[in-house]
Formats: structure tokens, C-alpha cells, sequence
């Protein structure tokens, strides 16, 4: 077993068309996530801002929850060094789940402390599933033509997938 498990960190799936039991991705969802994210993460912050901003615009009471920038008129955000700061540790989780995925037990253990500090803060996994719609639409605009219909499916299960992890620690 772990030799397989050498070989599959080392190569990653053999077969394109194997769905992972846990993940429920197949390798080439796996690829086509890792590869689109590639194009976002060059940039951190402004992705970062990205997400955060949209999930501000379209859900302005949760910008109560984040006591360093709760009173920052919106506009103003994108210029707040906390407000980036926190917009870069999105998108370092992101990248960790991104990182992880061909590793579940990394991944697991990585969401479920996000979900458990984020718990502890009262957040809920409804606002966790607006911040999916949310990263899903700056996908879109971030890549353009190269955000296909497959390159969408894959992102929602990765998401659907991390946020099973992150539910579970912000359960417990």
C-alpha cells in the first residue's frame, strides 16, 4: 500500500479517468484545477482582494464578522493592508487545498483546523457556501475562455470536497 502511495505522490494518477473514492476528482479534474489555479495564484493579494471584495459586495453583513476592517467603507477596502492581509490567507488555503489534493490525509488535516479556527469564530456553513458561489465567479473573470464548463465542474467538487473537511472542524 505504500508503495502505491509513493507512486501515485510521485506520478500522480495514472489514469487520467480514475475518480479519487475520497475526493470523488478524477486525475484529469485534479490536473485542470491545479493548472487553472496556477494563473490565479501568480498574482496572491489581487485574487485575494478579488474574493474577498465580491463576497463584501454580495454579502455586506459579513464584513461585520472581521473586527480589524469591519468599519472600512467597502471602497476602501482593496487599500487596507489588514483587508489584504487576510485576502492573502484566502487564497494561501486555497492554495494548501489546491496543493493537497493528490494528498487527502494532508488535505484533511489542513481543512478541518481552517473549519476549526473558523468555528471558533461562529462563522457557518452557509456563509461558507456563499463564498463558493463567489470564488466560482471570480474563477470566471480571472480566466476568461480558459474557465470552461469542465474547468467549473472540477472547481465545485474541489470545493464541495474541501468544504466536507472544513465542516466537519467547524462542527466540532
Amino acid at each position: 500500500m505504500e508503495y502505491l502511495y509513493f507512486w501515485r505522490k510521485f506520478w500522480g494518477h495514472s489514469n487520467d479517468d480514475v475518480v479519487d473514492s475520497v475526493t470523488g476528482l478524477t486525475g484529469r479534474e485534479i490536473k485542470l484545477v491545479q493548472s487553472t489555479w496556477a494563473i490565479v495564484r501568480k498574482d496572491p493579494v489581487a485574487s485575494g482582494i478579488a474574493i474577498m471584495s465580491g463576497f463584501f459586495k454580495h454579502y455586506p453583513e459579513y464584513q461585520a464578522f472581521f473586527p480589524a476592517f469591519k468599519d472600512i467603507p467597502h471602497k476602501d477596502l482593496p487599500e487596507n493592508k489588514k483587508f489584504q492581509a487576510h485576502a492573502l490567507n484566502v487564497v494561501t488555503a486555497l492554495n494548501s487545498t489546491v496543493d493537497a489534493l493528490t494528498d487527502v490525509g494532508l488535505l484533511e488535516a489542513t481543512l478541518i483546523s481552517l473549519g476549526e479556527r473558523h468555528g471558533r469564530r461562529g462563522q457557518t456553513t452557509q456563509q461558507f457556501l456563499h463564498l463558493k458561489q463567489v470564488v466560482i465567479d471570480v474563477l470566471r473573470q480571472s480566466l476568461g475562455n480558459k474557465f470552461t464548463q469542465e474547468a467549473e465542474n472540477a472547481w465545485i467538487k474541489t470545493i464541495d470536497a474541501a468544504y466536507s473537511y472544513i465542516f466537519k472542524g467547524l462542527s466540532s
